[in-house]
């Protein structure tokens, strides 16, 4: 097998195990019921969180990574009583614009759950975080958080990703 055999073999690979995540999660999500879906539910259709984030109510947030190979992360609340009160997608414009100067990273974080890459520029000394999401129908994009030496937002912004930065 030549280079470009192997290459294009990977690429495919690369693209049908995506497709294969995204369906995967929306079959998962129409298993589940707000009210009524437990937090063992989600967990046997979503497994073990990347993180679980504590609220002020008693009830938790279940944070469910999907970079960098995804374009989605997903939060998922469970009530006091033990059954789930929302899932939310967050890689979306609207939780974008709340991102803000100043913010901390742990806040940014919490928003956005945990980023595809991190990449410190010393010289500048700034950190970028990006996650990978999509501007529907099909257009990939990246939104990147740029932070301080002291773990504070500088900026933000969203840029479309160009075709061989899409693998």
């Amino acid at each position: 097998m030549n280079i470009f055999s192997r290459v294009t073999a990977a690429l495919a690979a690369a693209a049908i195990s995506t497709l294969a995540l995204m369906g995967c999660d929306e079959q998962k999500i129409k298993e589940l019921e707000e009210g009524l879906s437990t937090e063992a539910d989600v967990r046997a259709r979503f497994g073990e969180p990347e993180r679980i984030w504590p609220e002020q109510d008693g009830s938790r947030t279940l944070e469910y990574n999907r970079q960098p190979a995804g374009a989605k992360n997903y939060m998922i609340t469970i009530g006091p009583d033990g059954k789930m009160s929302a899932l939310r997608q967050v890689l979306a414009p609207h939780v974008f614009a709340r991102i803000q100067p100043g913010m901390g990273e742990e806040e940014v974080r919490r928003m956005l759950g945990k980023p595809a890459k991190m990449m410190t520029y010393k010289l500048k000394q700034e950190t970028d975080w990006d996650w990978n999401w999509i501007d529907p129908p099909t257009r990939s994009m990246e939104f990147t958080v740029t932070f301080d030496l002291d773990g504070r937002v500088l900026r933000s912004g969203s840029r479309e990703k160009m075709q061989d930065e899409q693998r």
